[in-house]
């Protein structure tokens, strides 16, 4: 498997959107992250629910990548209230598929949150950073062909549907290991 040869070195703590606050997780984030990460609504096209140590695991995971990368998955905080609404950001796969090495965007917002365009909102930051900042080429997102939320978010972020794959993570005959991916590539001016 190649690298990738983007790092991110400017010390980036937030992005701030009309009504997020994208930043680094927080040791008071651990408890409402794992409300939404338990939260079955939320995590219906994800294989399980997570338990505590999972979500805790997962924030240390996403510290860890904006450590080593210099970008990562940002904690998403309602800026009129300072609640933790979940996240939003950029991330280098684990696995390998034919379209890998490359950088996902991905968010998973607690349901309270849904409906508000608050995903297409922190990820559209996000995206001006991926390609203004870190310089990327292209970002990729994917999910499972039932989950027309995020689709619809990839599709109001202008991304390309570019066909189907089946996750490598997933057992054959897992009934979410179809997925389907979506492209957004830097336009040169």
């Amino acid at each position: 498997m190649t690298t990738l040869s983007c790092v991110y070195h400017r010390e980036m703590l937030t992005l701030d959107t009309p009504r997020l606050r994208l930043r680094r997780w927080r040791e008071s984030d651990r408890e409402p992250f794992y409300r939404i990460n338990s939260d079955p609504r939320v995590m219906e096209f994800f294989p399980a629910c997570l338990t505590r140590e999972e979500s805790d695991a997962l924030i240390a995971r996403a510290e860890a990548h904006f450590q080593e990368h210099g970008f990562g998955a940002f904690a998403a905080e309602i800026k009129a209230n300072g609640e933790l609404a979940g996240f939003v950001g950029l991330m280098i796969p684990r696995f390998e598929a034919y379209f890998t090495p490359c950088v996902e965007i991905g968010w998973r917002l607690g349901a309270d949150y849904w409906n508000q365009g608050l995903a297409t909102e922190g990820a559209e930051a996000v995206l001006r950073m991926a390609f203004d900042e870190l310089r990327l080429r292209e970002v990729v997102s994917f999910t499972v062909p039932a989950n027309l939320r995020s689709r619809r978010v990839m599709e109001k972020l202008r991304m390309k549907y570019d066909g189907a794959f089946d996750h490598p993570g997933l057992p054959e005959g897992h009934r979410l290991r179809p997925h389907v991916l979506y492209r957004k590539v830097l336009v040169q001016e």
